[in-house]
């Protein structure tokens, strides 16, 4: 077979119309030898010669033909394919040896709607092996402690508390290297990594997203907890462990520096554990001083510096991997310059606009780092270069950002109108339904006791709040019967040990057409609203001023404190009863 081959690829000469009408068609191959009869011999020899002067004939008619209307193909350019093969190209001895070496892909479309006059490059850390920058720490938190001996295939248990990626990493490792995975996660973290983690043979022990980092729910205690009483089990803990950064300092950065040729002038990354900055960070600020860094933290969260930023009423955030609520070990702050706090909206809608206009499958802190970085850049000049981590796929987030229903009932997307009016009650609020006071409870009641007030007032669950009325989470009739059934409470348990904290809130403003969509997915939404109380703190704290003496200490003014409290509870036979009704009297209502 003739072929034209050029820098990048190869140009092969059609056969397929000579083998369709030439002798070698399907009626005739029996016959030419290669029919299931055999053949061969003289008749073979002779059929081959033939084809080779068809062969001969057409690629000369080809080439003719090609020179009248372009250029030849020995002249033609290295750029005509995007593909080039990698001459480096090799064998793995196990799945990781891929983890590492990501490409450094340059971002076309969004920096120019921006604006922006410098370059954009995006360190795409989804190419890893588990699919996230992570696998870089496991793999070396893992190799670090074999060699120090603490840890032994097939007897040593992994445990590690985690948002899901590093936990990814871990059980990828595992699964490789023989080790038992037990990750402690936030109920928050996607249903996607859960499948993964469990279709790589880890356990997996949810806690609640509320809980504080030092509380004994979190799932860093949690995680503890469970050191203690399995034999062999061992917290890698990469909030501490110097391997985490180190993995970035020696890898990561080195990665960066030899795919820019050490041209580089500002680096744009998330923070979560704190791991990745800092080790890239501390690299380029040993071989290029000026280089600006960049941290990007979540509205929410207290990791970025001076603490005024960390400032805000933003209780929680949807995305996943960044932000916490205290300073990991492994976080250097001084080698970052400057800190920008991301909030979930400008980030989702950023890694969406990432994939539909760049082609970079990515995740939401993606879209986070990636939106710091369109406002950091603003500074850099033609010439100069920005590069941001993105550190994992879309393939954990399927069912959150990626579905417009997820980021409409949330408000990151507005519905269509059409939408909007397809029933008569879409654009009605939920202050229209008949809400009842709801009835909640204690967290310190005991779980036989809610079930008894559930199972005596017709609920199937209860908003559990605190003495000044904060709403701490939601316990359910069946994850109460479930876990006592399991042994995992007991009836004189208290509540706060089984609350369920993926739950949706809702106001009343709220569109009956959104909570319709929420109750799709959801048994019930809670209604709340936010109260503002104002306390006087002079009188509580100050004895009162002497006349003559002015207004008194500065800070014995009054403070306003903003809390959600639960109002109601809907679910879907509230919303139903209330159609049907109003339907009714619709009906009857006279012309």
């Amino acid at each position: 077979m003739t072929s034209h081959i050029t820098g990048v690829g190869v140009r092969s000469s059609s056969r397929s119309s000579l083998v369709g009408s030439g002798p070698f068609s399907s009626s005739r191959r029996t016959e030419a030898g290669f029919g299931s009869g055999g053949g061969g011999g003289k008749e073979f020899r002779a059929s081959r010669w033939w084809l080779d002067k068809v062969l001969a004939h057409k690629h000369a008619t080809t080439r003719s033909a090609t020179s009248t209307t372009s250029s030849s193909p020995s002249t033609m350019s290295a750029m005509d394919y995007t593909y080039s093969r990698n001459d480096n190209l090799r064998t793995l001895d196990n799945i990781l040896g891929h983890i590492g070496n990501t490409p450094l892909v340059k971002l076309n479309s969004i920096p120019k709607s921006f604006g922006l006059k410098c370059d954009v490059y995006a360190k795409c850390e989804f190419f890893n092996s588990g699919g996230s920058v992570k696998d870089r720490i496991a793999l070396r938190m893992i190799e670090d402690a074999e060699k120090k001996g603490l840890i032994t295939p097939g007897v040593s248990v992994l445990i590690e508390p985690t948002s899901g990626n590093t936990g990814i990493g871990l059980a990828l490792c595992g699964a490789v290297k023989g080790y038992r995975c037990i990750l402690v996660m936030p109920e928050k973290m996607s249903n996607e990594k859960v499948y993964i983690l469990r279709a790589l043979g880890a356990e997996i022990v949810r806690t609640p997203t509320s809980a504080s980092w030092d509380s004994p729910e979190s799932h860093i205690s949690v995680a503890k907890r469970l050191e203690k009483e399995i034999p062999g089990a061992i917290i890698l803990d990469q909030y501490k462990n110097p391997g985490n950064p180190m993995a970035h300092y020696e890898g990561t950065a080195e990665e960066i520096l030899q795919q820019t040729g050490g041209n580089i002038d500002m680096l744009v990354a998330g923070a979560g554990t704190g791991g990745t900055v800092t080790g890239i960070a501390r690299k380029l600020k040993e071989r290029i001083p000026d280089c600006k860094i960049v941290g990007v933290d979540p509205e929410g969260s207290i990791l970025a510096y001076p603490e005024e930023l960390n400032k805000c009423d933003v209780p929680t955030y949807e995305v996943e991997g960044i932000g916490y609520d205290f300073l990991p070990n492994v976080l250097d702050r001084e080698v970052i310059d400057k800190w920008v706090k991301s909030n979930d909206k400008d980030s989702l809608l950023m890694a969406r606009r990432m994939i539909k206009e760049e082609g970079l499958l990515c995740g939401g802190s993606c879209g986070a780092a990636m939106h710091a970085a369109m406002m950091s850049a603003q500074e850099l000049e033609a010439g100069q270069r920005c590069v941001v981590v993105l550190p994992d796929s879309i393939r954990n987030y399927m069912t959150k950002h990626l579905s417009d229903q997820w980021m409409i009932e949330r408000d990151f997307i507005k519905e269509e109108e059409d939408t909007q009016n397809k029933h008569w009650w879409s654009a009605l609020r939920v202050s229209a339904l008949p809400l009842a006071a709801p009835l909640t409870v204690l967290p310190t009641i005991s779980c036989q006791d809610a079930i008894a007030i559930m199972q005596r007032e017709g609920y199937d669950q209860l908003p559990v709040v605190d003495q000044e009325g904060m709403i701490q989470g939601v316990v359910t009739l069946g994850s109460l019967m479930a876990k006592m059934v399991s042994s995992k409470v007991e009836g004189s348990s208290p509540v706060q040990q089984s609350l369920y904290s993926q739950f949706r809130k809702i106001k009343l403003d709220t569109t009956l057409g959104k909570l319709s969509r929420i109750l799709d997915r959801d048994h019930f939404a809670l209604v709340v609203h936010t109260q503002r109380l104002s306390q006087a703190l002079h009188h509580l704290f100050f004895p009162p001023t002497p006349p003559g003496t002015g207004r008194g200490h500065p800070d014995a003014e009054s403070s306003v404190i903003e809390r959600e409290v639960c109002i109601g509870i809907v679910t879907q036979i509230d919303l139903l009863t209330y159609i049907t009704k109003h339907q009714k009297d619709l009906k009857e209502a006279p012309e």
